[in-house]
């Protein structure tokens, strides 16, 4: 079975949700790439992910990357793949065009990520981390680091990685001790090992850039005394020429559960005295720097959740439509038929699909704030987009990677014992998608950050106000007044009205009574997401009433309106028992003592 890029759905919500026209009218840098520019963007990055990109995808995972005397080499195919993905433009395709990139907005780039995504998560992980090196180097590097290495990134001659986590440090990067030495001239040398460095070695491209945390002589403890620095594989020089081999070696690459062809790189800086790197912004402030990175990769990770549940969702569709098992349970017919006929397939099938949608959905909308915050002229609207991605990030990063271990689950379940049966494939999708919660933060650090920083922090305003939009919505479904939207109506009312009661406890308990409230940080995060995918499916619906009404593609906006319902009446509802678990539950998590367990 092969994959097949969602490009309508893709272009809808883009244009129904994100309002992707209006902002091409409205913003300058964008008055080109409107909703004619996305389609023939996604047409083409479809051809590249269809037919290149994802038939590698079942190879890299039985003949994976590997490591080999300090090198490593990529799965056969990979590197011819990556040339056509550079030379196609597509590592810039978001980035300024002052660099080389094609500055296109935020929110076609979310649609083309997704595709690669879904294509081979594995191969996609290298341009997401270099996409994470660019953003950080735009803004904290000096010019000189900008005009020598974004170019390089961007055309694909270079990729790039973030080098956080070390042995003993790994989400608390208080703890790192990698250290860099000033050597007088304006550089320094890097000494430390660095651990799950995706892509940190490879034969694919002539450079890789390194982006590390490490900490210069005297800098304070803790967090505050973190340096970022740029440490390139070979040196280069001042006309972007390669010099020396660095002192950054690869020691070995692990063996996982998924993912195969990704190589996670153990890295050792300065076995052979110090490997040269230049420092990014300014001393002590290197974690600052790296959040940008980590950011922009969270996003990414959760659009990687989507998209390999598209590509599960993809696969059990087809082989419910092949496999012909039972006689119908409604007599309809005599003999055995194919599954998909069968109710709980079918429930299955529109589980997997609601939730892809309406993570699909969510993100593009984000992405969509991403671009206002970052280009409009009115600061007022640039303020107010910028947060409501900020709040929209752990949620795209933590629900939908979560989601994904639901649909690619599902994906396994449809294809019954053959699901469990390496040969047919389903499994890989599971066993990817196992890594997207845990790695750039995990679900629980997500959620944390949306207790803290994004609710606590303002006494849960802002999370108020998403309500108060999404009560609007609700407004406009009742006038509406079909069955179908006042069906989600329902239940949209009651799921809002169980995060308000959320964030109401997490904004009085928060400060006096944390253990109460963090406890439920993950049931909080996920009802919040839950509930925003379910408010653009039900905008969705509003949206594809209209167009039906109008005679535009009847079929497909028919099917947008029943995937919103079947949302709105299965999933949705899972926000009143996490309200409960976060509202009620809170004492019994910390309840057992520890030499209990």
């Amino acid at each position: 079975m092969t994959y097949r890029a969602p490009i309508k759905d893709m272009l809808f919500d883009m244009q129904a949700l994100a309002g992707l026209q209006t902002l091409a009218e409205q913003i300058p840098a964008f008055a080109d790439h409107g909703l004619d520019t996305a389609q023939a963007v996604l047409e083409e990055a479809a051809k590249l992910n269809e037919d290149v990109i994802a038939p590698l995808n079942v190879e890299g995972d039985r003949n994976p990357s590997f490591w080999k005397d300090g090198q490593v080499f990529a799965t056969p195919g990979f590197k011819d793949a990556f040339r056509q993905y550079a030379e196609g433009g597509w590592q810039g395709l978001q980035h300024p065009e002052a660099y080389g990139g094609q500055g296109l907005p935020k929110t076609i780039g979310t649609g083309c990520a997704e595709m690669v995504q879904a294509a081979n998560v594995s191969f996609a992980l290298c341009p997401l981390l270099t996409d994470g090196a660019v953003e950080a180097l735009l803004v904290a590097g000096t010019e000189q680091q900008k005009q020598l290495f974004i170019p390089r990134l961007l055309s694909g001659e270079w990729t790039g990685t973030m080098n956080l986590t070390e042995p003993q440090a790994g989400s608390d990067l208080a703890l790192v001790r990698s250290r860099a030495e000033p050597q007088g001239d304006g550089t320094y040398k890097i000494f430390g090992t660095k651990i799950y460095i995706t892509w940190g070695e490879h034969d694919m491209t002539d450079n890789i850039v390194h982006l590390v945390l490490a900490r210069v002589p005297g800098a304070p403890e803790g967090v505050k005394g973190i340096s970022l620095f740029l440490v390139p594989k070979f040196l280069v020089k001042e006309d972007g020429s390669l010099g020396a081999r660095n002192d950054v070696h690869c020691v070995s690459i692990e063996h996982k559960l998924g993912i195969k062809a990704s190589p996670t790189a153990v890295l050792q800086f300065g076995d052979h005295g110090g490997a040269i790197g230049t420092l990014i912004g300014e001393e002590n402030r290197g974690l600052e720097y790296m959040f940008i990175m980590m950011n922009a990769a969270r996003f990414g990770v959760g659009v990687q959740g989507l998209a390999v549940a598209d590509r599960a969702y993809q696969k059990a569709v087809a082989y419910a439509k092949d496999r012909v098992q039972s006689r119908p349970v409604d007599g309809s017919a005599a003999g055995p038929v194919a599954i998909i006929h069968h109710p709980d397939v079918r429930r299955m099938l529109m589980t997997q699909r609601a939730l892809v949608e309406g993570c699909r959905a969510m993100a593009i909308d984000a992405a969509a704030a991403y671009d206002i915050a970052h280009h409009h002229s009115d600061e007022q609207a640039r303020k107010e987009a910028q947060n409501f991605y900020e709040f929209m990030v752990p949620l795209v990063k933590g629900y939908s990677t979560e989601m994904s271990l639901e649909v690619t689950s599902l994906g396994v379940q449809v294809h019954g014992g053959m699901g469990f049966i390496e040969e047919t494939g389903a499994a890989q999708y599971y066993r990817d998608a196992r890594i997207l919660p845990i790695y750039e933060g995990t679900t629980a650090i997500q959620a944390n950050d949306l207790v803290g920083r994004k609710t606590m922090r303002d006494g849960g305003a802002f999370a108020r106000s998403l309500a108060a939009q999404i009560e609007e919505t609700e407004g406009a479904l009742a006038a509406n007044a079909s069955a179908a939207a006042l069906a989600v109506r329902q239940s949209l009312a009651q799921a809002r009205a169980s995060f308000v009661q959320v964030v109401d406890f997490v904004a009085a308990h928060g400060k006096s009574k944390p253990n109460a409230a963090f406890a439920g940080s993950v049931p909080y995060l996920m009802l919040a997401g839950n509930l925003v995918a379910g408010w653009q499916l039900a905008r969705s619906l509003l949206a594809a009433q209209e167009l039906l009404a109008a005679g535009e593609d009847v079929e497909f906006m028919q099917a947008k309106i029943t995937t919103a319902r079947f949302y709105a009446e299965h999933i949705l509802p899972r926000c009143q028992s996490l309200r409960d678990a976060v509202v009620h539950g809170a004492d019994s998590v910390m309840a057992l003592p520890i030499d209990a367990f």
